[in-house]
Order: structure tokens, then C-alpha cells, then sequence
């Protein structure tokens, strides 16, 4: 029962060294770059997850654009 015991702890730090030796690389590695989505993606993504969930394929044609009203048209 002491041989059994002495290899299960054995056991489990080799584990837990192997665990800890395969994170160094990910620890130090700069967080990814969040990107924003404009007004379109945005909308496009909205569209096709209230397809998604209710059970719709959804194939954009025309993809929707949004038009800049900032500029008076005259």
C-alpha cells in the first residue's frame, strides 16, 4: 500500500511539472488585438445570429452598406 501511494504522488508531480513546463510559452505571449467591427459587420452579425438561432441558412447577396449622412448631398 506505501509503494502504491509513493508512485501516485510520483505520479502527480511529473503530471503537474509537465503541465506547468507547457504554459511558459503562452504566458508570455502578447494578448491577441481586438478589432472593431464597423457599423455593417455589426449588423451583418446580428442578422445571422437571429438566423441561426431560428434555424435559417442565410447567404448575403448584396451585403448591406450603411451610408455615411455626415455629407450633405445638395
Amino acid at each position: 500500500m506505501n509503494t502504491m501511494l509513493r508512485l501516485a504522488v510520483v505520479l502527480s508531480v511529473c503530471a503537474l511539472l509537465a503541465a506547468c513546463a507547457s504554459t511558459r510559452g503562452t504566458a508570455s505571449s502578447s494578448p491577441p488585438v481586438q478589432r472593431q467591427l464597423t457599423a455593417e459587420q455589426q449588423y451583418i452579425a446580428y442578422v445571422e445570429r437571429i438566423a441561426k438561432r431560428r434555424g435559417i441558412h442565410l447567404t448575403w447577396v448584396n451585403p448591406p452598406r450603411i451610408e455615411d449622412r455626415t455629407t450633405d448631398k445638395q
